[in-house]
């Protein structure tokens, strides 16, 4: 199957009638068009065999998470979704596959009208590269640089469980029943929280989404808005922290929690008058949130992209600091960590 007749038949689809798409796949490139008084939001994400998914991962679930990781960013922004292109490296064409692949993808897609609009194929090593589209009112956006000392630190969701999944299937340990199925769920599946992100949209401060671990992408937050953090630990494992990975040994369950990664929760920063309203929001987006910190005076960062997690202090629920547990291990998730120099 040539690379035209692969994407004829299992990824070309029409998409006229799709909000915000003047021209969709099938040209030399897609018109979009964001709403008056919108800006685009725009986001790019790349998935490798090896690095980011196992080589016997479903189909299905790989074409899914694909585009939830990118979703993902754009609930960061507090955007709306509008369409996405699709670039596809495969080692070999397997129409089976593909399908069960463009069937994860799609199905999402469409809980969240957002459109394929284009990309490209080619042979190579198994390699999925999107780029997403969203609009946002440039006001309302939820940027990192925007945390304000006095506002509150919250997290969406349960934090630690892509982390147990991922040590489930590499056979690090040992689990059955619901929480296990629940931590694969986690990881193979996320659920990209974009509604709570618009519901948050001129409400909140700043936010990011917790894809290489809650200390890390909290850190982004805070050298890009030049503060610092302090986390009320005991609540982030009794608020936002499943029953499977706190019955965890302290440390294992401190790692997964503040540094496991693939969550993709959001962590955002509002003001803290504006609890009632966060909850409210939560509500209307059926995403569970809680309240797990500060966000209190830093220093400028040196660059907004600097690593900012030492920025975070950990607390007991009185204000200490909190006595982690030997073999605690805080680093977040690093693409290149085991690329030699």
């Amino acid at each position: 199957m040539g690379e035209f007749e692969l994407i004829r038949r299992v990824f070309w689809r029409a998409t006229g009638a799709t909000p915000g798409v003047w021209l969709g796949n099938g040209d030399d490139a897609a018109l979009l068009a964001s709403s008056p008084g919108c800006v685009l939001a725009v986001s790019s994400d790349m998935l490798v065999q090896g690095r980011h998914f196992l080589p016997d991962v479903e189909p299905q679930a790989l074409g899914h998470k694909a585009l939830a990781v990118n979703l993902s960013d754009l609930a960061a922004m507090g955007a709306r979704p509008l369409a996405f292109t699709l670039a596809l490296a495969l080692p070999r064409v397997d129409e089976a596959w593909l399908r069960a692949l463009a069937e994860g993808m799609l199905t999402l897609a469409d809980a969240h009208g957002c459109a394929l609009v284009g990309g490209d194929t080619t042979a190579g090593p198994l390699t999925l590269a999107l780029t997403v589209f969203g609009e946002v009112a440039p006001q309302r956006a939820l940027r990192r640089d925007a945390a304000r000392v006095g506002d509150d630190v919250w997290v969406s969701g349960a934090l630690g469980l892509a982390r147990l999944g991922l040590a489930l299937l590499r056979g690090e340990l040992a689990m059955s029943g619901a929480q296990a199925e629940a931590a694969r769920a986690q990881l193979l599946r996320p659920t990209p929280r974009v509604a709570l992100g618009q519901a948050l949209a001129g409400l909140a401060h700043a936010a990011a989404d917790v894809s290489d671990g809650l200390l890390a992408d909290l850190g982004h937050i805070l050298a890009s808005s030049g503060v610092a953090a302090e986390l009320d630990v005991e609540a982030l494992l009794r608020e936002a922290t499943p029953p499977a990975v706190r019955d965890l040994p302290p440390a294992l369950a401190l790692s997964f929690v503040l540094a496991g990664g693939d969550d993709y929760e959001l962590v955002f920063t509002a003001p803290a008058a504006r609890r009632d309203a966060v909850q409210a929001a939560a509500a209307r987006a059926a995403t569970p949130v809680a309240c797990i910190g500060r966000i209190v005076p830093g220093e400028p960062a040196e660059h907004p992209l600097a690593d900012g997690a030492g920025r975070v202090r950990l607390l007991d629920t009185q204000g200490r600091p909190y006595p982690l547990p030997e073999g605690v291990r805080l680093a977040g998730f690093d693409h290149f960590a085991t690329i030699a120099a």
